[in-house]
């Protein structure tokens, strides 16, 4: 069998270890092999995927190239697949070690099994095993090699079945001096029913040499959390087949039909699936079934749905059946005629509303779209909590990154409402009486979008629809132009409410539940979001409450996963890249050395464009100071910090949206986490104190240093969205509108965290 079939697990954790710290290198590790296995789409990386592998590191035993390996096992990922990415990244000692390991280990995948026959009968072994060419195979029946011709092919034949061939036998499976034993079977004689006719056992077993044929293996396949799990295992046998099902090798008392249905799977139930089909005298396995399982959906029946209307409203939230999630299947790639000149998005989710109602939905909402859409090549702009004046300067921006030929897309997830057509989206600070001047007219929005002549224009408002009773001033947007680009998502219809479905840790809006397994489709986008429609369609809990409506007037076959192809003007294109990663620098990682001795890491990652985690952590400590620790303080009165939640154990505990489940670093190397919100309105650089607290050994009292540090303006900061804008953007692509002067192209990241 070829190697290409195995996946990486059959290394064994030794192996994995030592392959893993050789991936633990800046200049040809992991970070480098994730951008040449991400060109397979199978095993793109979310930016949350590389978070959680970044932050290894600070766990004593922590190893993010082993974290990678985890992550591209869970996905099936060959060894034939992993060696050739390797030697794309010229790592020599990686390639070498995988080489000789996939060269010298046999591994048996096949067992022989034991079986009971009639006299008379025919009845087949099989061992099969994986390894490098040339594999040689030895059966043995007790201490006795044997030498007809089958016994040396993987398959041996006992024919006719006669009481000398009773007995336990073993396969050999040999290459040059290495060689492995399979499992015993045993073979066993059984009387025939009395009620058998003469030609009974050779008539059940023509057609098949075991005596029972499967005709349809399980297929590997891909679920969400939440989503219906179906299996099929059909056999031909006389007298009937029975089944049995196995998962990593343990048995499923409770499934024993040809079908294996899950109506809601978790992440437990991702692996190996085997099916054992067997009769009177005989029995076979099945091919194994991978099974992956990926972000969570929202089949959770403990959840209840909140509105996004100007009242809030709980609905009961009965159980849901399997139906609303069905397998998603990912379509094949097809020739595609148009491209975008760039990609661009604004994701905007308000929850903290100063007077209306507070929302949970929007933060794991522009999260996880942001994740997607990042990985379809889209320059992601992601903010939380705006007020009028900070989402009037982000629309500004985001207008500004527009251009000829781009596709842009604009989501928002808070409370809004439609009068007369028009929809509104509503800022955290609107009064409890709010009119349109309080608010943003989308329909606004998309005149000025459509001045940049962009190629295609994406508005998703997952938002309430209800009317304004406070409102009755008609608003006349400027003059739509007719190009044919234009696609309105809305999360509901006229009038209506739309829903957030909420639980004890993370909630969703219904929209983006059913968004998020669709949008990755290379399909015409208003197709796309059909299907979302007919999905939620199916959802019991919003059934006549909440139904997707598209309004479009686009005319070619647009995709969000259009490739970027860059027009004639590379300047523009360039220069797009530039204001955007103004947004999106990160404080690079930095040392604090304390007068007696303690040296602390900062570390510091993006959660959303106006939202980063620092992480504390102490290297180096004299041996004279038995224990301290270190937490920051100090903070400037613009961003927001919970002081409940800073200095965290853990990113959960923190109030992090990336529930990431890294190892916590042991006892002598301790991290804290702390999470800085809004800085959006950061007028200053961001300054804090670092504050060591430390016990010398054989003393009672606790001594304390502090050291003030300053680490910049990070990530939207640098656009001052606090600072109030012109009414209206220029057309053409304007740089001076961002201090580009503060960056550098060596500061940028390259990934989300800067540990």
């Amino acid at each position: 069998m070829e190697e290409c079939s195995y996946s990486l697990a059959i290394l064994g954790e030794d192996m994995l270890d030592k392959l893993g710290k050789m991936l633990d290198n800046s200049t040809c590790g992991w970070r480098q092999l994730a951008k040449i296995v991400c060109e397979e789409p199978k095993f793109r990386c979310s930016e949350k995927d590389v978070t959680n592998c970044s932050l290894q590191v600070l766990s004593a035993t922590g190893s993010p190239g082993r974290s990678f390996l985890n992550l591209l096992i869970d996905r099936s990922c060959s060894l034939l697949f992993l060696l050739q990415c390797l030697r794309k990244t010229d790592h020599r000692e990686a390639v070498q070690l995988l080489t000789m390991t996939v060269t010298e280990q046999i591994q048996v995948t096949v067992q022989p099994n034991s079986q009971r026959a009639p006299l008379g009968s025919r009845v087949v072994l099989i061992c099969r095993a994986f390894g490098p060419p040339g594999l040689c195979y030895q059966w043995f029946k007790g201490k006795d090699e044997i030498l007809e011709a089958t016994a040396r092919t993987p398959e041996l034949v006992v024919c006719p079945l006669g009481p000398e061939h009773q007995g336990s036998y073993i396969c050999r499976v040999n290459h040059g001096d290495n060689c492995v034993f399979s499992q015993w079977a045993q073979v066993r004689l059984v009387e025939p029913s009395a009620s058998a006719s003469p030609g009974y056992c050779s008539s059940m077993l023509s057609g098949s040499s075991s005596g029972v044929r499967i005709i349809y293996q399980p297929q590997s396949q891909a679920a969400s959390e939440g989503d219906a799990l179906l299996l099929e295992c059909t056999a031909v046998a006389n007298p009937p087949a029975q089944y049995q099902w196995y998962h990593n090798s343990v048995v499923l008392p409770q499934n024993k039909a040809r079908l294996l249905k899950i109506p809601c799977v978790t992440t437990a139930h991702r692996g190996q699936y085997r099916c054992k089909v067997f009769n009177l005298y005989h029995e076979v396995w099945s091919d194994p079934a991978t099974v992956s399982i990926g972000p969570s959906s929202i089949t959770d029946p403990s959840w209840v749905a909140v509105d996004r209307g100007l009242e809030s409203e709980e609905v009961d939230s009965p159980i849901i059946s399997a139906e609303v999630n069905p397998q998603m299947t990912n379509l094949s790639p097809l020739s595609k005629q148009f491209y975008a000149t760039d990609k661009v998005a604004l994701l905007i989710g308000n929850m903290n509303y100063r007077y209306h109602t507070q929302l949970c939905a929007p933060m794991a909402d522009v999260h996880e779209l942001s994740n997607i859409l990042r990985q379809m090549d889209f320059k992601v702009v992601s903010l939380l909590d705006l007020n009028w004046h900070e989402m009037h300067s982000a629309i500004t921006e985001f207008l500004l990154l527009l251009g000829k030929g781009v596709y842009g897309l604009l989501y928002f997830a808070g409370h809004g409402y439609e009068n007369y057509g028009n929809s509104f989206m509503v800022p955290t600070d609107a009064p409890a009486s709010y009119t349109s001047e309080h608010c943003f007219c989308v329909q606004n929005i998309l005149t000025r979008m459509q001045e940049k002549e962009t190629g295609l224009n994406v508005l998703l408002l997952d938002m309430c629809r209800k009317r304004n009773p406070n409102d009755d001033v008609v608003v006349q947007p400027g003059l739509l132009k007719v190009t044919a680009n234009i696609v309105f998502g809305y999360a509901t219809c006229v009038d209506a409410e739309a829903y957030e479905v909420k639980r004890e840790n993370v909630s969703n809006g219904i929209f983006i539940s059913f968004l998020k397994r669709r949008v990755r489709e290379d399909e015409k986008v208003t197709v796309m979001l059909d299907r979302v429609a007919e999905d939620m369609g199916r959802f019991e809990i919003t059934r006549g409450r909440q139904a997707l409506e598209l309004r479009s007037n686009l005319s070619e076959r647009r995709s969000l996963t259009d490739r970027i192809q860059m027009s004639d003007c590379t300047a523009a294109y360039s220069a797009r890249n530039l204001q955007w990663a103004v947004a999106h620098v990160l404080p690079k990682s930095l040392f604090v050395h304390f007068d007696c001795g303690v040296k602390v890491q900062l570390g510091f990652a993006a959660e959303f464009s106006n939202i980063m985690v620092i992480y504390t952590r102490i290297l180096d400590k004299p041996g004279e100071i038995s224990s301290c620790s270190a937490q920051l303080a100090d903070f400037p009165e613009d961003v927001d910090i919970d002081l409940k939640k800073s200095n965290q154990e853990s990113l959960l505990e923190a109030g992090s949206l990336l529930l990431i489940k890294e190892q916590l670093p042991s006892p002598e190397l301790p991290s804290r986490y702390t999470r800085i919100c809004s800085l959006q309105r950061l007028k200053k650089e961001l300054t804090f104190a670092v504050c060591l607290r430390y016990i010398y050994a054989n003393m009672e009292e606790e001594v304390e240093e502090r050291q003030v540090v300053t680490v910049g303006k990070p990530l939207v900061s640098k656009l001052n969205l606090h600072q109030q804008r012109q009414s209206s953007a220029s057309p053409s692509l304007n740089l001076e509108s961002c201090t580009i002067s503060e960056v550098s192209s060596e500061d940028f990241a390259p990934l989300a965290s800067n540990v």
